[in-house]
Formats: C-alpha cells, sequence, structure tokens
C-alpha cells in the first residue's frame, strides 16, 4: 500500500478550478449582467423617469425661491414711490400744481412721511433721481453677485449651498434695510441685497431643473417664472396691508428666514453636480432615490457616468477619471469657440430683454393708475406667457419663440409709445404695456432654459451667471428710461426688443439635444450630429 505524499495535489484539487463557483452552473445560463454605464439624461429615460413625484416635489420646493426673488427686487416699487399728498388747511396751494414749484410747509403727504422713502428724505424735484440712482445700484450689486455665485455654484458651494447662502444674506440684509437712518445707508443696504438677490433665482432655476429628463425640462424650466410673477402679485397684496415703507421691508424678508429653515432641509443637491466634482457615489444615491419616489427600478449593474465617459470600455481607466473633478470657468466657455459665439448673443439678448422686461415692470409709475392694481395686472398678465411658451416650446423650439416673442413685445411697445396719456388713452397705453411685458415675460423665462441648454455643466452656471450680468446691466438701464417719462420709454422698450429678436437667429436649436457635462463631451456631440 503506497502512502499518499502530502506535497502532490489530490484529484479534487486539480479539479476545483476547472469548476464553475459554487451556486454558478454554465449551463443554466445565469451570468452577472453586464456592468452599464449612463449618463444622467439616459439613465433618467431609461430607469428612474423624467419627470415623477421625486422631480415635481424637489421642482416646487426649490422654484419657491423665485418668488423670494421678486420680493427683494420688486420691493423698490412701493418703498420708493411717490405718494399722493394734499394741502394743508388754510395754505394757499393747490392741488393741481406742481409739488415743486409751492411753498415749503403748505401741503403734506398723504399717510406721513413713513409711507415712502421718497416722502421720509424728500427725493421729489431736484432728488428725483437719487430714486433711480437706488434703483440701478440695486441692480448693479445684483450683477456682480451674480457672477461671483454662478461660480461658486459651479465649484466649492455647489447649487443648493449657494442657495442657502444667498437667502440668508437677503433675509439679513432685508431686515437691516428697514433700519436705514438715512439715504446713504439705504443704498449701501439695497446694494447688498442686489449683492446676494442676483443669485438667487440663477441657483434656483438650475437646481431645480438639472434632474429633469430632456423630453420634460423645456417645460420644467418655462414653469419656474410662475413663482416669480407669483411672488410679484403676492407683494402687490403684501404692500397693500403694510404700507409704510420700513415695515415692507420687514415683511417682504420674514419669508427669506422661513425658506433657509423650513425648506432648504427638504431639497437635494444636483447630482449633476456631484458627478463634476468627482462623487459619482452621491450622484448614485440621489438617482436611486429618484427612482424609487418615482416607483422605477435602477439596476445595481447600471452606473452613472459623464458623459464622455460612456464610450470608455476601459473599466479601470472609468473607476479612475469618475472620480476626477472636473472643473471650468467662464475663461474656458470664452476660449472655446463653440461656446464663445454663444455666450456673447446669449449677453447681448440678456441686455436687451432685460431693460424691457424691467424697464416695463417699473414703468407702471408713469401709466397715473393705482399702483397696487397696475402691478397685480401686470403680474397675472405674465402667467399666460408662461403657459403659452410652455405649450409651444417643445413643438416649435427655442430659436423661433424666442424670436416671436421678443417682436411681438417690440411691437406693442412701439405702438404704445405714440398712444397720449390722457382720458381713455391711459387705458389703451396700459394695455399696450401688459401686452409687451406678455410677450416679454415669456422670453426671459425661455432664456433661462434656453442659456441652460447651450453650456455644457462644468460652466453652467458660470454661463448663466454672465448672461444674468448682462441683464442686471440691462436693468440698471431701465430705472434711468423710466424716469425720461411720457412716450420715450415705450419706444427704447420697442427697440431693444426687435434687436433682441434679431440676435437670436443666430443661436442653435437645442430642442431633444442633451445637457452636456464636459466641454470635451459637447464638442464631441455637437460633432457628431454635424456627421
Amino acid at each position: 500500500m503506497t502512502t499518499p505524499n502530502p506535497s502532490l495535489p489530490s484529484p479534487d484539487d486539480l479539479r476545483s478550478p476547472l469548476l464553475p463557483p459554487t451556486g454558478k452552473d454554465p449551463l443554466s445560463g445565469h451570468h452577472d449582467p453586464p456592468i452599464e454605464r449612463l449618463c444622467i439624461d439616459v439613465m433618467l429615460r431609461k430607469y428612474c423617469g423624467e419627470f415623477g413625484y421625486w422631480q415635481f416635489k424637489h421642482f416646487v420646493l426649490t422654484c419657491t425661491a423665485w418668488a423670494l426673488e421678486a420680493f427683494h427686487t420688486m420691493v423698490m416699487i412701493f418703498a420708493d414711490r411717490e405718494p399722493d399728498w394734499s394741502c394743508e388747511p388754510g395754505s394757499e396751494c393747490v392741488t393741481t400744481a406742481d409739488v415743486c414749484e409751492l411753498q415749503h410747509g403748505s401741503w403734506r403727504w398723504d399717510g406721513g412721511s413713513g409711507m415712502s422713502t421718497v416722502a421720509e428724505w424728500g427725493l421729489v424735484c431736484g432728488q428725483k433721481y437719487k430714486v433711480g440712482l437706488v434703483q440701478a445700484l440695486f441692480f448693479g450689486g445684483c450683477m456682480i453677485g451674480a457672477g461671483i455665485f454662478g461660480h461658486l455654484s459651479d465649484s466649492k458651494l455647489g447649487r443648493k449651498g449657494s442657495l442657502t447662502v444667498v437667502c440668508i444674506l437677503n433675509a439679513v440684509f432685508g431686515l437691516l434695510t428697514s433700519l436705514s437712518p438715512n439715504y446713504l445707508t439705504y443704498v449701501l443696504l439695497r446694494v447688498l441685497t442686489g449683492f446676494s438677490t442676483g443669485g438667487v433665482g440663477l441657483c434656483a432655476f438650475v437646481l431645480a431643473t438639472e434632474p429633469v429628463g430632456p423630453s420634460k425640462r423645456g417645460i420644467a424650466g418655462m414653469s419656474t417664472f410662475y413663482f416669480f410673477s407669483g411672488g410679484i402679485a403676492l407683494l402687490s397684496g403684501i404692500a397693500y396691508v403694510f404700507r409704510t415703507w420700513r415695515s415692507l421691508y420687514i415683511a417682504s424678508s420674514v419669508p427669506s428666514i422661513l425658506f433657509v429653515f423650513l425648506i432648504l432641509p427638504l431639497i437635494s443637491e444636483s447630482p449633476r453636480w456631484y458627478l463634476i466634482r468627482g462623487q459619482t457615489d452621491s450622484a448614485m444615491s440621489i438617482m436611486r432615490a429618484i427612482a424609487v419616489a418615482n416607483g422605477k427600478s435602477l439596476p445595481g449593474n447600471v452606473y452613472v457616468v459623464r458623459d464622455e465617459e460612456v464610450k470608455d470600455n476601459d473599466q479601470k481607466s472609468n473607476e479612475i477619471r469618475s472620480k476626477e473633478v472636473v472643473t471650468g470657468s467662464i475663461i474656458d466657455a470664452v476660449r472655446s469657440p463653440l461656446t464663445r459665439a454663444r455666450l456673447i448673443l446669449v449677453v447681448g439678448i440678456n441686455f436687451a430683454s432685460s431693460i424691457v422686461y424691467y424697464g416695463l415692470s417699473l414703468n407702471v409709475v408713469n401709466l397715473e393708475t393705482d399702483l397696487y392694481i397696475s402691478v397685480l395686472v401686470n403680474a397675472v398678465a405674465e402667467m399666460p406667457a408662461f403657459f403659452f411658451t410652455a405649450v409651444l416650446i417643445d413643438r416649435f423650439g427655442r430659436k423661433p419663440l424666442g424670436v416671436g416673442t421678443q417682436w411681438f413685445s417690440g411691437i406693442f411697445c412701439i405702438v404704445g409709445s405714440f398712444i397720449g396719456n390722457e382720458g381713455a388713452w391711459k387705458v389703451v397705453r396700459m394695455g399696450c404695456g401688459v401686452l409687451g411685458i406678455f410677450g416679454m415675460a415669456g422670453t426671459y423665462n425661455l432664456l433661462f432654459i434656453y442659456a441652460m441648454e447651450l453650456f455644457p455643466t462644468v460652466v453652467r452656471n458660470a454661463a448663466l451667471g454672465c448672461a444674468t450680468q448682462a441683464a442686471q446691466l440691462g436693468a440698471i438701464m431701465a430705472p434711468f428710461v423710466v424716469v425720461l417719462g411720457g412716450g420715450l420709454p415705450f419706444l427704447i422698450f420697442g427697440v431693444c426688443g426687435i434687436v433682441g429678436g434679431f440676435l437670436t437667429f443666430y443661436l442653435p436649436e437645442t430642442l431633444n439635444k442633451p445637457l452636456y457635462d464636459t466641454m470635451n463631451g459637447m464638442a464631441d456631440g455637437e460633432n457628431e450630429a454635424l456627421c
């Protein structure tokens, strides 16, 4: 009998490497499915749902910030208005006279000097320019803030982090504004409020629409301005209740505090931002949450990657690159010929449309009608424009709609410039203004979704921030156009609308095109589309 040599392998040891692992039968056909790497748009469309319960809840909660922006922006219409005045009993003044020609002490402001900043600090006659100045400087602050927070939301702070910061600053600066002891302090605090306000709508828009699928993104993006117009309409009611300018600033700032503590904790960061920052696990966690909330199933073999990595079959290379942080700035957008031309056009269009939109909003003071009703009517007139553009945006595309809405607004503004402001003609001119803001409201909303689709994730907020800066520069000009009075403001608004429409002709159509993540991904995608 031979003794087995322990140094030699047993027959079982020789056979075991040739056998499949326990529980796996090669004849059964059960194999692990291959890894599927998808960009976010495809994953939303294929597995998670493009606009289900998760996106709806996220969208509504995030867009509430637009109402806050409306409060802090349009509060100037009521706080800086010129109140009615009346003659002191026994004086020789007449109410039909110009207040600048009356003797001091022969008249008084109705409701007292606390009704507005104009009444409290005597911003009439030779001081009237200060009203337009503080409004212009507010938009100057917006311009600076849009650029800074546009960059921060693409980089370190993220979309949600930036939105949190600007809402906190809005609340603080708004409350401090109500305590302003003099005009100079008031101007400083309004500039600071503008600085933080410039980032609110920008961050809220991108955060609300980035998790939405491509076929639903147009309608969702066009719906964000419902919240802005709703905020303006709500503000007219708040201003009617809180008649003094100091109490109005308090009432319009408190909602920002409530938003930070009650709503922001319920909002998620954008998975696209996590992806470009190399936080793939966080992006996948949100995508799984979207699928679960929408009643969908996301298979375990499906992973989210940046668009330029979808076709990379090297698993090791893909894992390494998914951890890389992809950064970008407005300089990258300017360097690329593809995005440079788009950026220049978007800047010009935003500048022109902003002069019209904010100019018509502020021009209600020249209509000589009830201020609260005029603001309410203008806000309500914007909402049908959002509905029509949302319905038509995926049927006709971004470019034709952008051209049409700007020309619609421009034509009615030009017509309004030739109509008098007496008797029944006041109502006709007001109607031209309402139709003008109807068209431009559709344009202003469309520009956000259009510009968002023109740039990749890595520079999207920076590019939108640049476009918003141009819009704020236009808004700076608007108060000075308004103070010209008469029909001239309407004529200027009309010309801007026509010019903006012509510029839109040179932008590419983005209907049904994906949201690219990186500059290389966009270049590759555009080149494939041309082939």
